[in-house]
């Protein structure tokens, strides 16, 4: 039945274009299996195919991105990353339904690129534009020269997707005691005061090109509102604590920030940094309510990119830090981490070798994905690659340790 529902939307989002001379319809097909290097089981068996539907005419565009996950033998995952209007103007465009939005300069990062949430069910892995969930919104670009004013609203709140327990990707929380969820107060109802709003302004020239953006948001993952329940110690008669009741909820967050990029003799330089207000973390102060806190933080990085002799280079350092620390909260003060890529192309461009790395410099943790990528021809490549996480099991990265994995992919583009 739910097959029958999908082939029906997808036949009356595009039945308007079917007899247009412009219909371009594209995609990829793949098949993608991961092994663990420890247990030898398979992490990853997943089929995919991604379908684009474009037409266009001289002052309306239509794009349909359905993108259908095989998991296993049985386990079908549609997603509807892209369905979308675009109306275009003498001056101004306005992209209406659901869309993805990238910003910033950032690779692999998330600074000011805030507007799409993230799907983080196989953690950093998938390619970051399957990573990136669709938002249902209203996008006006208005063009000045060289400058850009981009408006967004969004009506529908969507949250970051997180891995569902039982998958290896799955962290269970550690609490004192034995906790009790209620995720009453997680849902944001849709209504005019509870939509989002994002600004930004860029401009591009010959040497730079930057931008500069707000919004006033919701943080796209709960905090954890903590009640202690408490009972009597029958031996000593002291009160000791039995339970915990928690009750995840989001909150609003304002943030400004901006980026640039620059060319200077061949090498890029590139910057990236956001101040967040209004941020809650878990905090042991016994006088905090529900044992949160609220603080400012700052996100920022500094990135450099150049060619040599045909080796591309990249490498970023970025820093999270919150302003005005107190003792009690969880989260260390400040979190340095750095990227680098490395990737070169052999065989007229149709291999491609290529090792991209985090270090967590604060946890002194990795996550290390070298691969090779052969193209057999313009619509058919092979990859073969790695994850591998390594260092302490309290970081970011290392507390996958136990999910290192060999993988492949085979994908067929049309």
């Amino acid at each position: 039945m739910r097959i029958k529902s999908i082939i029906l939307v997808l036949f009356l989002a595009t039945s308007p274009f079917v007899n247009a001379q412009n219909l371009d319809i594209s995609g990829f097909a793949r098949t993608y299996e991961g092994v663990l290097f420890n247990t030898g089981d398979f992490s990853i068996v997943q089929q995919t195919l991604n379908l684009n539907f474009e037409a266009s005419g001289e002052k309306v565009a239509f794009k349909a991105n359905p993108m259908m996950f095989l998991f296993g033998s049985d386990s079908l995952d549609f997603r509807m990353r892209e369905l979308y209007l675009d109306l275009y103007f003498e001056n101004f465009d306005i992209r209406v339904g659901r869309q993805q939005v990238v910003w910033g300069k950032a690779d692999g990062v998330f600074i000011t690129d805030i507007v799409s949430p993230l799907n983080l069910t196989e953690f950093l892995l998938p390619d970051f534009d399957e990573i990136r969930i669709g938002v249902i919104a209203t996008k006006l670009d208005y063009y000045i020269g060289n400058s850009t004013f981009e408006v967004i609203w969004i009506p529908v709140f969507t949250p970051t997707k997180r891995p569902a327990p039982g998958s290896i990707w799955y962290v269970q929380p550690e609490f004192p005691a034995p906790a009790t969820f209620d995720w009453s107060m997680a849902e944001i109802k849709p209504s005019l005061d509870n939509s989002e709003i994002f600004g930004k302004f860029s401009m591009m020239t010959s040497n730079i090109d930057f931008e500069i953006m707000g919004a006033y948001t919701w943080d796209d993952n709960p905090s954890m509102h903590i009640q202690k329940q408490f009972g009597i110690d029958s031996i000593t008669g002291m009160p000791i604590l039995t339970g915990l009741n928690v009750t995840p909820q989001h909150h609003r967050l304002t943030v400004g920030g901006g980026s640039f990029g620059a060319d200077i003799k061949g090498v890029v330089l590139r910057g990236e940094g956001a101040y967040y207000s209004g941020k809650y973390f878990q905090t042991e102060d016994p006088m905090a309510e529900d044992a949160l806190i609220q603080k400012d933080y700052l996100h920022y990085l500094i990135g450099l990119d150049f060619n040599f002799g045909g080796l591309i280079f990249s490498t970023q350092f970025i820093q999270q830090t919150i302003l005005d620390y107190d003792d009690f909260i969880y989260n260390e003060k400040t979190v340095n981490t750095m990227t680098f890529l490395l990737r070169y192309d052999l065989l007229r461009e149709t291999l491609h070798l290529e090792l991209f790395s985090y270090i967590g410099l604060t946890n002194e943790d990795a996550l290390i994905r070298p691969r090779i990528t052969y193209d057999f021809d313009d619509s058919f490549s092979i990859l073969l690659g790695s994850n591998i996480f390594v260092g302490d099991p309290n970081g970011q990265f290392g507390q996958y340790g136990d999910n290192s994995m060999i993988y492949a992919k085979l994908k067929y583009s049309f």
